[in-house]
This record gives structure tokens, C-alpha cells and sequence, in this order.
């Protein structure tokens, strides 16, 4: 057993926090490869809900090792918060590390977010305003901070002083905002590197060993493919890739050593903030699978837009992602539906699309082509097994991994650990 990568297969939060949770203790490093505290994974066992947003989902397993890894944005005050939280409650954190190499996110980074997205007036991206893209930006730009900077104050100070004089010069001059103190963000950031320095490692040589030893790992993605910056509904998208080509790249581990890829998919599909939706529901059935499924944001508690499951879009995600397994989660949502939608591809401009289109106000404005199936009617709560499921259900799912090109090998049924009906556990061999 060696290497697995989870990804989301639409537009996030379709349930991978549960799935990571549930594989968890069948593998001995976890590693979050990319995304911020902007992404948020709920996990709730024996009726109790466990929130993350920076540390990975396999933390409640004390015997794995959870690694944030150096695709991943920390914001460290967000990161301390969370660690008070798990710590209250009763979450051991001794099997956590943060690659050196990770980015921070800055004090002016969520300024900056919130008044780049009023400057776009109408043209807005739906940002949660936690800084995650101007972090990214710097990155890309040479100019970002590292977690490993925490370990050296001098090297803090001089480059603080060089990049807050651009970043000064830019809220003051384009957004007329008051200027940052250097003073008060180096005392803030050298406060907070006391306090994160048991946690910084360089992760290179924990990955290698375990690659060495072939020890199982698991990478944990954030938000999903449809939200990727460069296969996602560009321009509105995360600053990240959440996708398997993301997940070797912020983690360090090479294509050749991926043996497995699980895509992580809603029965329906939601996204989060503005962008193009083809099979998106807007009325009462829209309201009811969003109440029905509890469709607000982990982190930011936005609601969810809701539609029909995305047939094109799942099979675009499995064929640029290599997904050979699919988790399938909240059918349990669809239980009391007369008749349920599949989305088969789009139509655009007299053409016949079987996957989304780049061009974003083409996707906007197509007509999904639907595939009409017969609901249960029936609750799947207290089913155990597939073969439990209601043989309306059965065919429901074995018809989304028809259309989707891989196979649904656990489907879920409920938020709890016990309501996963596993038919073939999704791991390397």
C-alpha cells in the first residue's frame, strides 16, 4: 500500500472531511496539500460535529501523522484559533507538523481581498475574504512570507520592511485605505512563531522515509476540481489547484508514486458564491435540498447554490484527475424525491457539449441535457450496505458512475461514520 490522492470531483464540499475520517486509520500520514482557512471539512462521529480548516481531517486518528503541506496558505492567528478548538475539545495535536515551506497569510492579505472584491463591483468572484488569493498572488509574485520565516526574526524584519512598502503604496494610492505598521506586524507575527515553532518541519524527509517504507499516505485535497485556477470556471475559482497534479505538487510527492485517485461527489452538486451552474435549482426544490442537506458553508456559513448532479462535469473531473473511484455522499438528501435529474452534457449555441465549455458565458447560458430517474422514496438512513439500499436507489447510483466513468465505490448516507456503506474501500493496494 502506498500512495492515494482525494480530491472533490464539482465544486467543493461534497463531503471529503467525512471520507478522509473514514480512511484515516487505515493509512499513517495524512497530508493537506493546497487551500487555505477559505475551505472548511465537517466531520461528526457518534453524533458529535468536528469542524477543520487547516488541519487536516485524519487528526482525530492520534496514530496518523497529519502534515499541512507547503501548497497549503496558513494564516497563523486562524491556525492558533483552530488548534485552541480542537484542544478544548479533547483533539491531541502531537501528530501535526506544517511544512517550512508553506505560505503565510499576511495582515493586509484579507484587506486587500475585501477591497480588490468591492473595486469589481458587479464582476465580483464571491471571495470569503480571508486573504487566501492575495496570499497566492505574493507567492507567485516572490514576495510571500514562509512558515520557516517565523524561525528567522532578522530575515522577517528586512523583508517585511521591503514588501510593506508595496503593499502601503497600494492601499494607500488605489484604495485610499490606511497603511499598515511594520512594528505591530512584526510583533504581532514574532508572537505567534513561539507558539507555532513546535509544529514547523522540514517534510521532506518524513514524505521520503514513508515513500522508502511504503507506508500508506493519504492526500487531502480542499475545495474541488470545477474550482480549479487553471481546469476550473475560470475566473471564478480558487487561487489554488485542488486537483491530483495540485496534490503531488504541494505535497512533494511525484506522479510516479500516486497509485490511487478517489473523487469525492454530492448525489446532487452545490457551489459556493458566483460563476456558471448548468444544472443549478432555483425555487422550492432548490430550497429544499439546500434545508434537507444542510447547505452552508463549514467556514463561512454562506448558503450553497443547489442543483442536479453533473454528469459532464463528474466526467470531466475523472478523466483530468485519473479518478478511479468515487465516494458518493448525501443520497440520503434525495430519499423523498418523486423523480431525480442526472445532467448528461449541455447544449450551447446549436451544439452538443458532453463536457463544460471554457468559454465561461457559454456554460452560463447553456441548456443542460437531462436523464429522468425514479426517486425511493424511501429513507436510506438506517441502511448498512448497498444491498440495503432501495433497488430505485441502487440504480440511481450505478447510473451516476455509468455516466461518470468510474466506479461508485462507497456511497453515504447520513453525516455519521456509520452511515457509510462501503462496497470496496477506495485505498492503494
Amino acid at each position: 500500500m502506498s500512495v492515494t490522492i482525494l480530491i472533490g470531483g464539482q465544486w467543493g464540499d461534497e463531503g471529503k472531511g467525512k471520507v478522509i475520517d473514514l480512511l484515516a486509520d487505515r493509512v499513517s500520514m495524512v497530508v493537506r496539500s493546497q487551500g487555505g482557512n477559505n475551505a472548511g471539512h465537517t466531520v461528526v462521529v457518534n453524533g458529535r460535529e468536528h469542524r477543520f480548516h487547516l488541519v487536516p481531517s485524519g487528526i482525530l486518528n492520534p496514530a496518523t501523522l497529519c502534515v499541512i503541506g507547503h501548497g497549503v496558505v496558513v494564516d497563523p492567528r486562524a491556525f492558533l484559533q483552530e488548534l485552541d478548538l480542537h484542544h478544548a475539545d479533547g483533539i491531541a495535536t502531537d501528530n501535526l507538523v506544517i511544512s517550512e515551506r508553506a505560505h503565510m497569510v499576511m495582515p493586509y492579505h484579507p484587506v486587500l481581498d475585501k477591497l480588490g472584491e468591492e473595486l469589481r463591483g458587479d464582476d465580483r468572484l464571491g471571495t470569503t475574504f480571508r486573504g487566501i488569493g492575495p496570499a497566492y498572488e505574493d507567492k507567485v509574485r516572490r514576495i510571500g512570507f514562509r512558515i520557516g520565516d517565523l524561525q528567522k526574526p532578522a530575515f522577517l524584519e528586512k523583508k517585511l520592511r521591503f514588501v510593506l512598502r508595496l503593499k502601503n503604496e497600494t492601499l494607500t494610492r488605489l484604495y485610499g485605505a490606511e497603511p499598515f505598521d511594520e512594528s505591530a506586524i512584526l510583533d504581532e507575527y514574532l508572537g505567534y512563531a513561539e507558539l507555532i515553532d513546535p509544529y514547523i518541519r522540514d517534510i521532506y524527509p518524513i514524505i521520503q522515509d514513508a515513500l522508502q517504507r511504503r507506508r500508506p499516505i493519504l492526500l487531502e485535497g480542499a475545495q474541488g476540481v470545477m474550482l480549479d485556477i487553471d481546469t476550473g470556471t475560470y475566473p471564478y475559482v480558487t487561487s489554488s489547484s485542488p486537483t491530483a497534479g495540485g496534490a503531488c505538487t504541494g505535497s512533494g510527492i511525484p506522479p510516479s508514486r500516486i497509485d490511487k485517485t478517489i473523487g469525492v461527489f454530492k448525489a446532487y452538486t452545490t457551489r459556493v458564491g458566483y460563476g456558471p451552474f448548468p444544472t443549478e435549482l432555483v425555487g422550492e426544490l432548490g430550497d429544499f435540498i439546500r434545508e434537507t442537506g444542510g447547505e452552508y458553508g463549514t467556514t463561512t456559513g454562506r448558503a450553497r447554490r443547489v442543483g442536479w448532479y453533473d454528469a459532464a462535469v463528474a466526467r470531466y473531473a475523472v478523466a483530468t484527475n485519473g479518478i478511479d473511484s468515487i465516494v458518493l455522499t448525501k443520497v440520503d438528501v434525495l430519499d423523498t424525491l418523486d423523480r431525480i435529474r442526472i445532467c448528461t452534457g449541455y447544449r450551447s449555441k446549436g451544439e452538443l457539449w458532453d463536457h463544460p465549455m471554457a468559454n465561461i458565458s457559454h456554460l452560463k447560458h447553456c441548456d443542460a441535457i437531462y436523464e429522468e430517474l425514479p426517486g425511493w422514496k424511501a429513507s436510506t438512513r438506517d441502511c448498512r450496505s448497498f444491498d440495503d439500499l432501495p433497488p430505485a436507489c441502487q440504480a440511481y447510483v450505478q447510473r451516476v458512475g455509468e455516466l461518470s466513468g468510474a466506479e461508485v465505490d462507497v456511497v453515504s448516507v447520513g453525516p455519521d461514520r456509520e452511515h457509510t456503506l462501503v462496497r470496496s474501500l477506495p485505498l492503494a493496494a
